[in-house]
Formats: C-alpha cells, sequence, structure tokens
C-alpha cells in the first residue's frame, strides 16, 4: 500500500520530502503541499522540477510584498497598536514572552537597515526575536507572522 506524502514547497531555499502536517503562510502562497502517491513509477526528480517551477513562480510576487512592506511606513503608534494585537490580543500564535523582545528590536534596531519605520522593518523585528525561541514554536510563529501582517487593516 502506496502512503502518501506531501511534498513542502518552500520560498527558496528547501524542498523536502515530509509526513503530512499543517503549516501557516510566511508571505501568502510561500507554502504548498504538493501530494503525490509513492508507487513505483513516482519520479521524484519530475514532481521536485514542479515544485521548483513553483517556486520560481513566487518569488515576483514575494518580491513585490517586500519592497511594500519596505515602502509601507507605520507610526510609532501603529506599530505598538500591532504588537499589541500580535502578543496581548493573541492573534499572533507567538510566545507572549517575546513581545519586549520584539519592541527592542523595533524600536531600537540592531541594524541600521531597519531603522525606518516601516512594516519591512517590524515584519524583521518579529522574526530576529522568533530566532530566541526553540526551533519548532520559532517555525510555527514565523509561518503565521506573514499572515497575521498581510490581514492588519491599511
Amino acid at each position: 500500500m502506496a502512503q502518501r506524502w506531501p511534498l513542502l514547497k518552500n520560498s527558496g531555499s528547501c524542498l523536502a520530502a515530509l509526513p503530512p502536517v499543517t503549516f501557516g503562510n510566511i508571505v501568502a502562497g510561500v507554502f504548498t503541499h504538493v501530494l503525490a502517491k509513492h508507487p513505483k513509477s513516482f519520479n521524484l526528480i519530475d514532481t521536485l522540477a514542479v515544485g521548483v517551477d513553483r517556486i520560481q513562480r513566487s518569488f515576483e510576487p514575494m518580491r513585490r510584498q517586500v519592497e511594500e512592506w519596505r515602502q509601507a511606513q507605520i507610526t510609532d503608534e501603529r506599530a505598538k497598536l500591532i504588537l499589541y494585537a500580535a502578543f496581548v490580543d493573541g492573534k499572533l500564535e507567538a510566545p507572549r514572552t517575546l513581545l519586549s523582545e520584539v519592541h527592542r528590536l523595533y524600536f531600537q534596531p540592531e541594524y541600521e537597515e531597519f531603522s525606518p519605520r516601516t512594516m519591512w522593518s517590524l515584519s524583521n523585528a518579529f522574526t530576529s526575536a522568533f530566532k530566541e525561541v526553540d526551533p519548532m514554536p520559532q517555525f510555527k510563529a514565523a509561518a503565521k507572522l506573514g499572515a497575521f501582517l498581510f490581514r492588519l487593516p491599511a
């Protein structure tokens, strides 16, 4: 009996056969499951080629999203409201203990590139703070971040 395992397509760095798991999106459309049975006729090379093609096609929308976030200026008050919604209201599945670290990284960035008050800098403050937690909670939080930020009203 052939077992079904999805192939997980990531936004640029890996493509791997994994047991079925539910994943969120960092940027809308980044993760896609490719379900395939694994009988004798299963061709991993062909399946990987399809996955790589899909990854490459998702680069342009992702690049546009990053550019929009780099241009999207936000006020300090708006950034604080986003942090409040994420951690206090619990709208982002991430450890609440990271609130002060995300706040520090956004308002006192370690790198000059993230000093502009933009959605991109805020996103990077979140992802940098996520590095403080264990790998699985880090992955889950990062996977939910894009959808959380994307759903915010303009």
